[in-house]
Protein backbone atom coordinates (compact mmCIF):
# COMPACT_ATOMS: atom_id res chain seq x y z
CA UNK A 1 0.00 0.00 0.00
CA UNK A 2 1.10 3.51 -0.72
CA UNK A 3 1.11 6.44 1.61
CA UNK A 4 -2.11 8.16 2.68
CA UNK A 5 -1.99 10.89 0.06
CA UNK A 6 -1.46 8.38 -2.75
CA UNK A 7 -4.40 6.29 -1.52
CA UNK A 8 -6.54 9.43 -1.34
CA UNK A 9 -5.55 10.50 -4.86
CA UNK A 10 -6.33 7.01 -6.20
CA UNK A 11 -9.74 7.06 -4.50
CA UNK A 12 -10.56 10.50 -5.95
CA UNK A 13 -9.51 9.29 -9.41
CA UNK A 14 -11.73 6.23 -9.01
CA UNK A 15 -14.63 8.45 -7.93
CA UNK A 16 -14.20 10.56 -11.06
CA UNK A 17 -14.22 7.40 -13.18
CA UNK A 18 -17.39 6.26 -11.42
CA UNK A 19 -19.04 9.61 -12.19
CA UNK A 20 -18.20 9.17 -15.87
CA UNK A 21 -19.53 5.60 -15.82
CA UNK A 22 -22.77 6.79 -14.19
CA UNK A 23 -23.25 9.51 -16.78
CA UNK A 24 -22.59 7.02 -19.58
CA UNK A 25 -25.09 4.56 -18.10
CA UNK A 26 -27.80 7.20 -17.77
CA UNK A 27 -27.09 8.57 -21.24
CA UNK A 28 -27.17 5.16 -22.96
CA UNK A 29 -29.87 3.38 -20.97
CA UNK A 30 -32.63 5.94 -20.32
CA UNK A 31 -36.03 5.93 -22.00
CA UNK A 32 -36.67 8.37 -24.80
CA UNK A 33 -39.54 10.39 -23.45
CA UNK A 34 -40.84 13.85 -24.10
CA UNK A 35 -41.00 16.09 -21.07
CA UNK A 36 -43.22 18.78 -22.51
CA UNK A 37 -45.77 19.21 -25.31
CA UNK A 38 -43.23 20.94 -27.58
CA UNK A 39 -40.43 18.40 -27.09
CA UNK A 40 -39.50 16.04 -29.90
CA UNK A 41 -37.33 12.95 -29.95
CA UNK A 42 -34.66 13.45 -32.62
CA UNK A 43 -34.17 10.83 -35.26
CA UNK A 44 -30.39 10.57 -35.46
CA UNK A 45 -29.12 8.51 -38.35
CA UNK A 46 -26.42 6.12 -37.25
CA UNK A 47 -25.16 2.76 -38.29
CA UNK A 48 -27.93 0.14 -38.20
CA UNK A 49 -26.38 -1.95 -35.39
CA UNK A 50 -25.61 1.00 -33.13
CA UNK A 51 -28.31 2.86 -31.25
CA UNK A 52 -27.80 6.22 -29.57
CA UNK A 53 -29.92 5.01 -26.68
CA UNK A 54 -30.40 1.38 -25.75
CA UNK A 55 -33.10 1.82 -23.13
CA UNK A 56 -33.66 -0.67 -20.36
CA UNK A 57 -36.96 -1.62 -18.78
CA UNK A 58 -37.85 0.77 -15.98
CA UNK A 59 -37.16 -1.69 -13.13
CA UNK A 60 -33.73 -2.67 -14.53
CA UNK A 61 -32.83 0.98 -15.10
CA UNK A 62 -33.85 1.83 -11.51
CA UNK A 63 -31.83 -1.13 -10.17
CA UNK A 64 -28.79 0.01 -12.15
CA UNK A 65 -29.18 3.56 -10.84
CA UNK A 66 -29.47 2.25 -7.28
CA UNK A 67 -26.32 0.16 -7.63
CA UNK A 68 -24.36 3.02 -9.16
CA UNK A 69 -25.58 5.36 -6.41
CA UNK A 70 -24.45 2.94 -3.71
CA UNK A 71 -21.05 2.63 -5.35
CA UNK A 72 -20.69 6.42 -5.43
CA UNK A 73 -21.71 6.73 -1.78
CA UNK A 74 -19.32 3.95 -0.75
CA UNK A 75 -16.41 5.58 -2.60
CA UNK A 76 -17.25 8.98 -1.06
CA UNK A 77 -17.25 7.41 2.42
CA UNK A 78 -13.92 5.77 1.67
CA UNK A 79 -12.51 9.17 0.69
CA UNK A 80 -13.87 10.72 3.90
CA UNK A 81 -12.19 7.96 5.91
CA UNK A 82 -8.86 8.47 4.14
CA UNK A 83 -9.10 12.21 4.78
CA UNK A 84 -9.74 11.55 8.47
CA UNK A 85 -6.50 9.53 8.62
CA UNK A 86 -4.38 12.40 7.33
CA UNK A 87 -2.15 13.91 9.98
CA UNK A 88 -2.73 17.40 11.22
CA UNK A 89 -6.46 17.75 10.77
CA UNK A 90 -7.12 17.86 14.50
CA UNK A 91 -3.71 19.18 15.55
CA UNK A 92 -2.55 22.75 15.81
CA UNK A 93 0.73 23.87 14.30
CA UNK A 94 2.34 23.88 17.75
CA UNK A 95 1.21 20.28 18.37
CA UNK A 96 2.72 19.21 15.06
CA UNK A 97 6.01 21.01 15.82
CA UNK A 98 6.15 19.37 19.26
CA UNK A 99 5.55 15.95 17.68
CA UNK A 100 8.36 16.58 15.20
CA UNK A 101 10.75 17.63 17.98
CA UNK A 102 9.85 14.52 19.99
CA UNK A 103 10.55 12.37 16.94
CA UNK A 104 13.89 14.12 16.40
CA UNK A 105 14.85 13.41 20.03
CA UNK A 106 13.85 9.77 19.62
CA UNK A 107 15.96 9.61 16.46
CA UNK A 108 18.98 11.09 18.26
CA UNK A 109 18.59 8.56 21.10
CA UNK A 110 18.32 5.69 18.61
CA UNK A 111 21.42 6.92 16.77
CA UNK A 112 23.35 7.08 20.06
CA UNK A 113 22.30 3.49 20.83
CA UNK A 114 23.38 2.42 17.36
CA UNK A 115 26.80 4.05 17.78
CA UNK A 116 27.20 2.33 21.17
CA UNK A 117 26.28 -1.02 19.60
CA UNK A 118 28.85 -0.47 16.83
CA UNK A 119 31.56 0.24 19.43
CA UNK A 120 30.58 -2.89 21.36
CA UNK A 121 30.67 -4.93 18.15
CA UNK A 122 34.15 -3.64 17.32
CA UNK A 123 35.36 -4.48 20.85
CA UNK A 124 33.95 -7.99 20.65
CA UNK A 125 35.51 -8.51 17.20
CA UNK A 126 38.87 -7.41 18.60
CA UNK A 127 38.53 -9.87 21.50
CA UNK A 128 37.46 -12.64 19.15
CA UNK A 129 40.41 -11.92 16.87
CA UNK A 130 42.85 -12.13 19.80
CA UNK A 131 41.28 -15.41 20.97
CA UNK A 132 41.52 -16.88 17.48
CA UNK A 133 45.16 -15.80 17.13
CA UNK A 134 46.06 -17.30 20.53
CA UNK A 135 44.77 -20.74 19.60
CA UNK A 136 47.59 -23.11 18.66
CA UNK A 137 47.37 -26.43 16.94
CA UNK A 138 48.45 -29.34 19.08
Amino acid sequence: MGDSLTQLQDAVDQLAQQFVACLHFVHRRHDLETLGPNDKVRDVKQEPNQKEVDSLPEDEFAAGMTELSRDLIFKEQQIEYLISLLPGLNNSEQDQEKAIKDLEEDLKAAEAERQEALKERDAILTQLDSVIRSIRRP
